[in-house]
């Protein structure tokens, strides 16, 4: 299964969407200071590779968003390489409903090279539940990823969990702790030291409503994971 949702958008989703009308682009940048050093089942090492993502998402309504992705990998004798392309439509329950909890679920679907993913085609299902009690924030993504083309396309759906939990220091001071999963077949997960897990804690600074900044620390706590890893999200809000 990916590492850590490929180590390319490491990224615990809250469930508002873009406004309408509204354009984020976001950089999603990583890179593994301990990763895999060796090829594994033909896909290349991750040590020392820099990770850089485009996401595009656009506000079609106060419900409705579409998100495309750009991959792109940058790693020592390797030169700066496309990785591959996701797009990801996402529809929230509206504010109208008055519901306790924010909720929105997407589907992203999409193509990655052989030699940085086991599987060239690849979905996932991610529902979204979040809520804001006080300065604390709570958002649990339980994502179900699948297979469409590749070496894991007859396992079904793996599990693939990601929570975060934040306490608001100040009004532009965010800090928290993120935690992303790979389980394993929903059926029967994968024996502990073949899954990958990463706690991350992470700060989030809220300078401006149009930007947003997220800088965490992942750290691997299983065999299959990457063991140290530094990434960093910068958004920016658009009106097109």
């Amino acid at each position: 299964m990916a590492r850590a949702q490929q180590n390319y958008e490491i990224q615990v989703y809250g469930s508002d969407t873009v406004a309408p009308g509204k354009l984020m682009i976001e950089l999603h940048s990583n890179t593994a200071l301990e990763g895999e050093r060796q090829v594994v089942n033909g896909v290349l090492p991750t040590d020392h590779a820099f990770h850089e993502t485009v996401e595009l998402t656009y506000g079609f309504t106060p419900w409705f968003e579409t998100g495309f992705y750009v991959f792109t990998s940058a790693a020592p004798g390797q030169g700066w390489q496309w990785v591959g392309d996701h797009v990801r439509p996402r529809v929230r329950a509206p504010e109208s409903w008055h519901w306790p909890v924010g909720v929105s679920i997407s589907t992203e679907f999409g193509y990655q090279r052989r030699a940085y993913s086991e599987d060239t085609w690849s979905w996932e299902i991610r529902p979204i539940v979040d809520k804001k009690l006080g300065r604390w924030y709570l958002s649990f993504n339980p994502a179900l990823d699948k297979s469409v083309r590749g070496a894991n396309a007859g396992k079904g759906f793996e599990f693939s969990p990601n929570v975060k939990a934040s306490y608001d220091m100040t009004p532009a001071v965010t800090v928290g702790v993120e935690y992303y999963g790979s389980l394993g077949p929903v059926t029967r997960f994968d024996p502990v030291p073949e899954q990958q897990q990463q706690i991350v804690p992470a700060i989030d600074l809220n300078l401006s409503p149009d930007w947003e900044l997220n800088i965490g620390a992942a750290i691997g706590v299983t065999h299959s994971t990457d063991r140290f890893l530094l990434k960093m999200i910068v958004g920016r809000r658009f009106n097109f």
